[in-house]
């Protein structure tokens, strides 16, 4: 019997080779057309906004120099310091941080690792709704029930506590319903929804297995949660907090209604005070003149701060999100 062997020759390509983009379907390249025009878009609105601010608080700039982080605000005479608004937008959004993270945090653990999902689907249609509540029904409670009511709380603190070399500066008088405290309350409220939701989807991403895995290993809910839970899901959770910083540094109308409209920088946080949101929107109508052009720049200064904010909880973000691929 004799064997025959056929050598197989070259194999013939079925047809011409062409790059991957050339052989995608026209739908699939006419989205990828749409959405990079959307995305240049976007910026290209942004760089606008930026533009056109700045273009239009030029006179502002040009005329205080670096006056424009003094603390005199008085239209009357033409001095235009920011200082004191940069200030309150600070200590109003760091308040609101303070209060809400703790309890955004704790409710998303609380809705993911705690309580059954059949129980928890109600609490987050609840959280929900709160997100979307408009920021002028937060401020019109807030000066109407709110704050009268506070008033009488902020005052017994502050007898309390008056004298006392550091809580005496803090909560001593002078005290205001309207306050930078009461505002910070207010925008606390805000943005608890938020940086629940967001906590809440970061947390829901922990692999089962890696809390399995500790679960088996002996430890405790707690020691879950600190052991697994976290590590995985602290980026998610501090990108969370800064976006909802962003929000509380932006709010206007809420903080304008609660804030108490004084352009003072002081160590009382129940006293009034003001920010960069709620002076545009309580002093825009009667503005002109190199008084408008302040009121816009404070616009440009809070637009930059909130879009550092923003790039920096993205790259916070998208950091975890390498550690937790590699």
């Amino acid at each position: 019997m004799s064997t025959v062997t056929r050598q197989a020759g070259p194999t013939v390509p079925a047809g011409p080779a062409r790059p991957l983009s050339e052989r995608r379907p026209l739908g699939d390249r006419t989205f990828q057309i749409v959405a990079l025009v959307s995305g240049l878009l976007v910026l290209v609105i942004l760089v606008l906004i930026a533009v056109s601010t700045t273009q239009q608080a030029s006179l502002w700039f040009r005329t205080e120099g670096w006056g424009i982080f003094g603390t005199n605000w008085n239209p009357a005479a033409n001095q235009f310091g920011a200082l004191a608004f940069i200030y309150g937008t600070a200590i109003t959004a760091a308040i609101a941080i303070i209060l809400a993270v703790p309890v955004s945090v704790g409710i998303a653990l609380l809705l993911t690792e705690v309580v059954p999902y059949r129980w928890a689907r109600p609490i987050v249609y609840v959280i929900d709704l709160l997100a979307v509540v408009p920021s002028v029904v937060w401020g019109l409670w807030g000066i109407l029930v709110f704050a009268p009511w506070i008033e009488g709380i902020y005052k017994s603190i502050g007898s309390g506590v008056e004298g006392i070399p550091v809580l005496g500066n803090l909560f001593g008088p002078p005290v205001s319903g309207a306050s930078f405290f009461t505002a910070g309350i207010i925008l606390a409220f805000m943005i608890t929804p938020i940086v629940t939701s967001l906590s809440r989807e970061v947390i829901a991403t922990v692999p089962t297995i890696d809390k399995e895995g500790a679960y088996a290993l002996g430890a405790t809910r707690l020691e879950m949660i600190t052991g697994a839970v976290w590590p995985h899901s602290k980026g998610g959770i501090v990108g969370s907090v800064l976006l909802g910083l962003g929000r509380a540094m932006g709010e206007t109308i809420a903080a304008a209604l609660v804030i108490g409209s004084s352009a003072t920088i002081t160590s009382h946080l129940f006293a009034p005070g003001d920010s960069m949101p709620a002076v545009i929107a309580n002093q825009f109508p009667e503005a002109s003149g190199t008084f408008r052009a302040a009121l816009i720049g404070l616009g440009v200064l809070l637009f930059a701060f909130t879009i550092i904010i923003n790039v920096i909880a993205r790259a916070i973000v998208g950091g975890a999100a390498e550690q937790g691929s590699a």
